[in-house]
């Protein structure tokens, strides 16, 4: 269908559509995993009052890294979370152990060369 004349018949059925010029949208799932989408294209529908938001895109399938190891509570807001990702490159250039390359990450603010310099 012509996208145009798609549009007129949502607007006669009162539906408004808005594009969202989103970055990043992160879904959290019960599980503890994150769907995460980047790059992705957002249209947000309004009908009537009853928001829906439609995300295209393909998503990056990772841990949800706002909770922490103890208790499962929230990380605080100012430190910052290490990707598993990051803590591997850290063992696998330096040998060091995965608590180790964790903390030097959290001591280097999460700067991957920084980090590496400090265990080497």
């Amino acid at each position: 269908m012509n996208p145009r004349k798609m549009q007129q018949m949502m607007e006669q059925m009162g539906i408004d559509v808005t594009e969202i010029d989103a970055e990043e949208v992160v879904i959290t799932t019960a599980d503890g995993r994150e769907l995460v989408f980047s790059d992705a294209d957002v249209t947000q529908m309004d009908a009537r009052g009853q928001e829906t938001y439609q995300i295209l895109g393909e998503p990056e399938e990772r841990e949800a890294t706002a909770a922490v190891e103890s208790g499962g509570e929230a990380a605080d807001a100012g430190e910052p979370e290490i990707p598993d990702d990051d803590v591997e490159i850290v063992v696998q250039r330096t040998g060091a152990s995965p608590e180790e390359a964790r903390a030097a990450l959290k001591g280097a603010d999460g700067d991957l060369a920084t980090a590496i310099d400090t265990l080497e």
